[in-house]
C-alpha cells in the first residue's frame, strides 16, 4: 500500500535464495532489495546506516527479536529521532501471548470476530486471512504509519507504532459490538442481519449452479427486488418479521434457482435491488464495472488488483515487479543520500550474497 501510494520501500532479504518462488508475490511490487544478514555484526552496522536514513522502518519479527538483534526503537530512534517504528505482530508487542506463535485464524478467535462468521448450526467459517492479517493488521499498520508521519512533521518525533491483529481485527468489528450492546445483535452466528441469518442479505444458487448476492436491507429496495423477481409483497411474510424469514428464504431459493446467473443478471440492469452476481476471482477483471474503473491490472500474464483508494491529484501506481534479493537497493540508497563510503560496502556484500540477476 505504501509502495503504491509512492513510498519508497527498500526490503532488507535475508542471504541466500528465498524459500519460495516470489516473482508471481505482487505484495511485494514497487520495492527494491538489499541483502543483510541481520546476525552479523557488519551486517547490523549496514542496517544502521539504512535507519539513519530512512523515515520509516517496518518490522514483523516477534516482540523481542529487534531487540536481541541489537535494533529496537530506544536504539533506533536515538539514531535517528524523527524515525517511524512500526511493528507488525499478531498479539502485539505487549500480553501474555506476545512472545508466542500464531495465525490469522488465532487472531481473530481471540477478539469474537471468528465466532461470528457462518451459517446456524455449524461451526464457524475462517474468512480467509483478510480480517486478521491484511484488514486487522497490514492496513491498519499502514494508518498508523501514515498518522506517525504527519505527526512527526509538527513534533520532529518520531514513535513506535505497535500494530497488532488481535486489535485491529476487533476494531474492524466495533459496529458489531454497537449492536450486540443494543441487542440488534444475537449470539448465534448466522441469525442476524448481516451473517447470512436474513433472507434478503444472504447469496442464492442460480439454475447453473452459481450464486447471486443480495443485500435488500431498505424497505425500498426490499420492494425493488420483489418487483424484479416477480413476487408479490402481499404473498409473503413482513420483511423484518424473524417469524416469517424461513418462508421467505424459502421462496427466494425457489425463484433465483429457476434461472442462470446472467439470466439474473439481466433481469437486475438498472435496478436498485442491491443485487450482484458472485463472481470468481478469474472473472472479477472482467466486469465491466470494474473495467471501467480499471480496477485491475495485468502483469506477469495475470490479473491483480490496483491501487486503492483513488486520488484525483496523486493516483497510486503499481510499482515495479518483485525483485530478486540483492536488487535495485543500492540505487535506491543514492537517491536516499547514504555516503557513498558506505554504500562500497554494500557493494561488497552484494559480490559476496549473488542474486539470480547477477
Amino acid at each position: 500500500m505504501l509502495a503504491d501510494m509512492g513510498a519508497d520501500v527498500l526490503l532488507i532479504d535475508r542471504p541466500g535464495e528465498p524459500a519460495l518462488d516470489r516473482t508471481q508475490d505482487v505484495l511485494l511490487r514497487g520495492r527494491r532489495s538489499v541483502v543483510l544478514d541481520l546476525k552479523s555484526e557488519s551486517d547490523r552496522q549496514r542496517a544502521v546506516a539504512l535507519i539513519e536514513r530512512a523515515d520509516v522502518l517496518i518490522e514483523g519479527f516477534r516482540a523481542g527479536v529487534m531487540e536481541r538483534l541489537g535494533l529496537g526503537p530506544d536504539v533506533a530512534l536515538r539514531l535517528n529521532p524523527r524515525l517511524v517504528y512500526g511493528r507488525m505482530t499478531g498479539w502485539g508487542q505487549t500480553g501474555p501471548l506476545a512472545p508466542r506463535a500464531g495465525h490469522d485464524i488465532n487472531y481473530i478467535a481471540l477478539t469474537g470476530v471468528l465466532d461470528a462468521i457462518g451459517r446456524a448450526g455449524h461451526p464457524p467459517t475462517p474468512p480467509m486471512n483478510l480480517v486478521g492479517d491484511f484488514g486487522g493488521g497490514g492496513m491498519l499498520l499502514a494508518f498508523g504509519v501514515v498518522c506517525a508521519i504527519f505527526e512527526a512533521t509538527r513534533s520532529g518525533k518520531g514513535q513506535v507504532v505497535d500494530a497488532a491483529m488481535v486489535d485491529g481485527a476487533a476494531l474492524l468489528a466495533t459496529m458489531f459490538f454497537g449492536m450486540k450492546a443494543n441487542n440488534a445483535w444475537g449470539p448465534e452466528r448466522g441469525t442476524n442481519m448481516l451473517d447470512g441469518g436474513a433472507p434478503w442479505y444472504d447469496v442464492y444458487r442460480t439454475l447453473d449452479n452459481k450464486f447471486v448476492a443480495i443485500g435488500s436491507i431498505e424497505k425500498q429496495f426490499w420492494l425493488e427486488l420483489l418487483r424484479r423477481l416477480e413476487i408479490s409483497p402481499e404473498s409473503l411474510p413482513e420483511q423484518h418479521d424473524r417469524s416469517g424469514w424461513p418462508s421467505i428464504r424459502a421462496v427466494l431459493t425457489k425463484t433465483f434457482a429457476s434461472r442462470t446467473r446472467d439470466d439474473w443478471v439481466k433481469v437486475f440492469q438498472g435496478s436498485d435491488a442491491c443485487f450482484a452476481p458472485v463472481l470468481s476471482f478469474a472473472e472479477a477483471p472482467f466486469h465491466e464495472h470494474n473495467l471501467k474503473r480499471a480496477g485491475y491490472f495485468m502483469t506477469q500474464g495475470t490479473y491483480f488488483p490496483a491501487p486503492a483508494p483513488r486520488f484525483s491529484r496523486t493516483p497510486g501506481t503499481p510499482g515495479c515487479p518483485t525483485p530478486p534479493p540483492g536488487e535495485g537497493g543500492l540505487d535506491m540508497l543514492r537517491a536516499w543520500g547514504v555516503d557513498e563510503s558506505v554504500l562500497r560496502n554494500f557493494e561488497s556484500l552484494r559480490d559476496e550474497n549473488p542474486s539470480p540477476s547477477n
